[in-house]
């Protein structure tokens, strides 16, 4: 009896040294950084230089060249066409991180915020030394901003040997993958980022909500194993997910952990690497990326301060894999009922409407173009037309050609959007690519692209008994009685 008591004793005993020690595991866990303070620190230390995502390699130097006091700046090698590729290292402690970007030229969001980062982590004597000085004596930090310089050169994903570099992993063709390889062999980071920027139009699963940020801890093997090297990676994603709940609420989503052997997030988990993924995706009203800029700024910082303390332990993969998947059910436009004549015969109809991006030298064009037509309700759409009544009515070119597309207000182009224009001419001395107009324009053709079927050109009028009530180009809706501000993007013909 004597006996038994002993060992209840025993067992109480132990059973409350591990609640102590659970309290003390909770005490000592550090809270996150505060959305507020995340948030001053951005605007603080935000790069004034760069100001939208088209930037080149040679924008980069000058910015580069002003962190090396207090960066150790190293020459990793070149690109193809001769272009350096640089790292820089900061911090004094034992764990070590290292974050690239920019291994697709064309995606540029996290780029920026490392910039971002760079002048916060210099800073000094200011309210956010506490969380400076952790973070420095704690970790040992390898940034490499831009892996694909020439692809940055043309705004294009693909390197100049026309190479997939996330796809070179193991082949190493590409200079630039051998750079990256070799970097990671050479630092052997215990932390991996791996930042990235994906198309607009994924959502979070069974929401309209645009996957503004997206993530990932990329699978090591085909049968998707957790291992502990794969798991703090997920753990750190839940951190980096409950700051954006907060800001983003739903505009989280998880890409698909199919192993791809090629690719460099897998193997690089694989090699031993804790690797999380990053994609920027988008954000209505953000063209250039700039508020996910931010976004990618604050999680970032969050994440290294939680690596540094170990604050990722507190999270589970349960919570990782609670977040949404990504879905791809989003389009710019959708119109609903539009009625189109077949044989003589009405029939309402659902159109979707995407608009595309194309690189011109110095910028970018929009082009729309019909996705889908039918029954749309499956798809989700920041702007939504309910054309019940309304019919697919052709537009005409306006004849006489003005002098340049500067001698046309928007105030001339709605006069003649009104009046069943929906194209101006130009005379062929206009050297322009790209205008902002609410009007198609044409230099070298007489006549413009037009439809309702899939892959056509979306520049028709909605009319109700031959009253034109709304005008759509190149994919844009336009109210013509009380029209809205929005930017046009369009390309001249």
């Amino acid at each position: 009896m004597n006996k038994n008591k002993g060992i209840w004793s025993s067992i109480f005993l132990l059973f409350l040294i591990s609640l102590i020690g659970c309290k003390t595991a909770n005490k000592n866990t550090p809270n996150p950084i505060s959305i507020e303070t995340l948030e001053a620190a951005y605007q603080k230390f935000k790069e004034s230089a760069i100001t939208h995502r088209r930037f080149k390699h040679e924008d980069l130097q000058p910015l580069i060249q002003k962190h090396t006091s207090n960066f150790q700046v190293t020459s990793l090698g070149n690109s193809i066409d001769g272009r350096s590729i640089s790292s820089l290292d900061w911090g004094d402690g034992t764990t070590k991180v290292m974050l690239w970007s920019q291994m697709h030229g064309n995606e540029s969001t996290a780029t920026m915020a490392l910039f971002d980062l760079f002048n916060f982590l210099e800073g000094s004597g200011d309210e956010f030394d506490e969380i400076r000085n952790n973070l420095k004596s704690n970790l040992n930090i390898k940034f490499i901003p831009m892996i694909n310089p020439d692809g940055a050169e043309v705004f294009k994903r693909r390197n100049s040997l026309d190479i997939d570099l996330n796809r070179d992993a193991i082949a190493q063709v590409s200079p630039e993958a051998i750079i990256l390889k070799k970097a990671r062999d050479d630092f052997e980071p215990e932390f991996g980022f791996n930042l990235h920027d994906q198309q607009v139009y994924y959502n979070a699963t069974g929401t309209p909500k645009q996957a503004t940020i997206s993530v990932l801890a990329p699978a090591y093997n085909e049968a998707t194993d957790i291992n502990d090297v794969r798991k703090r990676a997920m753990q750190t994603i839940v951190g980096m997910n409950n700051i954006l709940q907060q800001v983003v609420p739903g505009q989280v989503g998880k890409y698909d952990d199919a192993f791809e052997p090629r690719a460099f997030g897998d193997n690089i988990q694989k090699w031993g690497t804790s690797t999380i993924l990053i994609e920027s995706g988008g954000y209505w009203g953000d063209p250039e990326k700039q508020y996910i800029r931010q976004l990618n700024f604050m999680i970032i910082l969050n994440a290294l301060y939680e690596i540094a303390n170990k604050g990722y332990e507190q999270y589970t993969t349960d919570q990782y894999f609670s977040i949404p998947d990504n879905d791809s059910k989003l389009q710019d436009l959708i119109i609903n009922e539009m009625l189109v004549t077949v044989k003589d015969k009405k029939y309402p109809i659902d159109l979707a409407i995407k608009r595309r991006e194309s690189e011109v030298p110095g910028g970018y064009y929009v082009t729309g173009s019909i996705d889908d037509l039918g029954d749309m309700q499956v798809y989700f759409a920041p702007e939504k037309l309910d054309a019940t009544g309304l019919e697919f009515t052709e537009g005409a070119v306006y004849e006489e050609a003005f002098e340049n597309v500067a001698s046309i207000t928007t105030e001339k182009a709605m006069e003649l959007l009104r009046e069943g224009f929906l194209a101006v001419k130009v005379k062929e001395g206009e050297t322009k690519e790209v205008h902002n107009l609410p009007i198609l324009v044409l230099k070298e053709q007489d006549s413009f692209p037009s439809g309702w079927t899939t892959s056509s050109s979306p520049n028709f009028y909605l009319a109700k008994d031959g009253d034109l009530k709304y005008a759509v180009v190149n994919g844009y809706l336009i109210n013509l009685d009380q029209p809205k501000e929005q930017l046009f993007v369009n390309r001249i013909y």
